[in-house]
């Protein structure tokens, strides 16, 4: 169970990595990197966040290249929530597929 400051935490976290991500795949271009969700371990040091990325056939690409330039990230985040957070969670990026999975499972059902 979370309590509520990590779910404010998260939200936060969730709402300025979300506006850093539409900032750089701007520039990319056909691509859609969301946050899906963000959790918060309770000594508020490490962020999971978990990303929905279109097309799916690039999400392991693209995941390693944020996973490569998780500092930067992690920079600008920090400068954001400056005055939020005393301390910026350690982040770690993971591929949200329930999508693909919801997609999979209809496919099933249909047959």
């Amino acid at each position: 169970m979370e309590s509520t400051r990590q779910q404010k935490i998260a939200r936060l976290i969730q709402k300025e990595l979300s506006e850093i991500f539409r900032q750089q795949t701007a520039k990319m271009g056909n691509v859609l990197v969301s946050v899906s969700a963000v959790r918060v371990s309770p000594d508020l040091s490490i962020a999971r966040v978990y990303l929905s990325i279109f097309p799916s056939e690039k999400a392991d690409e693209i995941l390693k290249n944020i996973n490569a330039s998780a500092k930067t990230v992690r920079y600008e985040l920090a400068q954001r929530v400056r005055y939020q957070l005393r301390k910026t969670p350690e982040l770690s990026f993971f591929v949200d597929d329930s999508l693909d999975y919801i997609e999979h499972i209809d496919e099933l059902l249909k047959k």
